[in-house]
């Protein structure tokens, strides 16, 4: 009976011990690394701006670079976990860029990197320039003019990718002016700036459509810092001209303006603003004179305005207005306002019979008003 259980449980025991060999899952084998590229190899019209990437599923990347057609490595950046590598920098216009490396999956097998795209071609770039420089300090009157080399069809586009910081904060707005040069657009603070106020501007013009096949040729950027508060008073009845300088008055001198009996000479009303001044500066005025050399020359206007020394008028000034439109005053007086005088400084001129309007240049900004400036927005 004894040996007969003994047979029996040795049955039993192996019975259980195949079973539960046969019931032992085998493991799935790891799957290959995944390369996905953002955009899609073959992709065209890329633009050079837009985030490009490549990403590693089920691996890690054992080097990566994407390389544009002379074999130069572009920048970016590999994540930490080798995963994903980001592009760092804008690409290029009408350019190839393939991927090259290798990617090793989880399952100990390499894969090659490989695939290329191509950005988009703009039939033209469209370039741009400013008007005040980089870390200039100005006058409480001077607007930030981006004048553009080519007309700008999508007006709206870009000036949404120009942005203008303050500190303080200052109320003002875009506008575009008529351009026969191409297209420009001013941005200006609804009343004159603070003093002290830091400006920057940022505008993202690479790789914006302007429409119409063009394209922003480069970025632009500014910071700038207004300086102190300085305005010109000038009556032209009073045959004089007041220097304010921060609420005080620091000249009070006599001048003349511009005759009235022809309107070319008439000094316009309005605030004008301080653009350039010459020590010297050679004249014209046809059919009354060419190439006069006139000294401490300060100008207000592109339609021929300055505030400049003349002697030949001292005699009248103060109680005379003979001028062909500018503001002539003594060498000294001249001398002393030249100065003092700094780009975007205001110029408010009263008491004539012609206002200063867009016939008198490209800089008005200040005669225009203020609802009638923000309706010039591409946005408005």
């Amino acid at each position: 009976m004894i040996a007969t259980a003994l047979i029996a449980f040795l049955v039993l025991l192996t019975g259980c011990t195949v079973g539960s060999e046969s019931g032992t899952a085998t493991a799935p084998p790891e799957p290959a690394v995944e390369v996905t590229q953002n955009p899609a190899s073959g992709t065209e019209d890329v633009n050079p701006v837009a985030p490009i990437s490549a990403t590693a599923s089920q691996g890690t990347f054992t080097d990566i670079s994407l390389v544009n057609a002379e074999g130069r490595a572009v920048q970016g950046v590999l994540s930490p976990d080798r995963t994903t590598f980001t592009v760092g920098e804008a690409l290029g216009y009408g350019a190839t860029y393939t991927w090259k490396g290798t990617a090793l999956g989880t399952d100990g097998k390499s894969v090659a990197v490989d695939g290329s795209f191509t950005t988009v071609e703009p039939d033209e770039t469209i370039g741009a320039t400013l008007n005040i420089g980089d870390g200039q300090e100005v006058g409480i009157a001077a607007p930030v003019i981006v004048q553009f080399h080519e007309s700008v069809e999508d007006k709206a586009a870009v000036e949404k990718a120009m942005t203008v910081t303050t500190n303080p904060p200052t109320p003002g707005s875009w506008a575009w002016l008529p351009d026969d040069n191409g297209s420009r657009a001013h941005w200006r603070p609804q009343n004159y700036w603070a003093p002290g106020t830091t400006v920057s501007l940022d505008a993202r013009l690479y790789g914006l459509d302007f429409g119409d096949g063009a394209y922003g040729a480069e970025d632009l950027s500014l910071n700038f810092t207004v300086g102190r508060s300085q305005i010109v008073i000038a009556n032209a009845p009073s045959h004089r001209m007041q220097v304010v300088r921060g609420g005080e008055t620091i000249m009070d001198i006599p001048v003349s303006y511009g005759e009235g009996n022809e309107a070319r000479n008439v000094t316009r009303s309005g605030i004008h603003m301080v653009t350039e001044k010459h020590e010297d500066f050679l004249m014209s005025n046809p059919p009354f004179y060419e190439n006069v050399r006139e000294r401490w020359a300060v100008r207000i206007s592109n339609n021929g305005e300055f505030i400049h020394a003349n002697p030949e008028t001292i005699g009248v000034q103060g109680s005379s207005n003979v001028t062909n439109g500018c503001i002539n005053l003594s060498l000294g007086d001249a001398q002393q306002y030249f100065g003092t005088a700094m780009y975007g400084d205001p110029v408010e001129v009263t008491g004539t019979s012609i206002d200063l309007s867009a016939a008198d240049g490209d800089i008005y900004d200040w005669a225009v008003s203020w609802p009638e400036w923000q309706s010039m927005s591409a946005l408005a």
